[in-house]
């Protein structure tokens, strides 16, 4: 569905893969039913390995084809890049005002909420 469930806001200087290892460690205790996380090509390697030993979750790289020429649709890759959409909707992630990253936490929680009471209220409506 693309909503967000967990947020993770990191610095700039942490890499991509050793941030959702934090992300994983924030999220596991609550998502236990978890059993497969989809991501970009810039998280293969290691952190696939890590995911099944350590958390006994399945990671899934979705990559671009070697062949593709042009804007491709990758599968769940456009739900990530759909909520980031949603997100961008809000003037107040249009840039990084926040000067701690709880805060940009924060924001990204009451977007989501935002939206989703929006849905369920429309959905009782009709």
């Amino acid at each position: 569905m693309g909503l967000v469930l967990s947020v993770l806001v990191h610095r700039a200087d942490i890499q991509d893969r050793d941030g959702a290892k934090l992300s994983v460690e924030q999220i596991k205790r609550h998502l236990r039913c978890l059993k497969v996380v989809f991501a970009d090509g810039g998280y293969a390697g290691q952190l696939v390995n890590w995911f099944k030993e350590t958390v006994g979750w399945k990671l899934e790289i979705v990559k671009r084809s070697d062949q593709a020429s042009g804007f491709e649709v990758l599968p769940k890759r456009w739900i990530v890049e759909r909520t980031f959409g949603w997100l961008n909707l809000y003037r107040r992630h249009s840039k990084d005002y926040e000067e701690l990253t709880e805060h940009s936490e924060a924001m990204i929680y009451i977007t989501m909420i935002r939206l989703m009471t929006r849905r369920l209220a429309r959905q009782a409506a009709s």
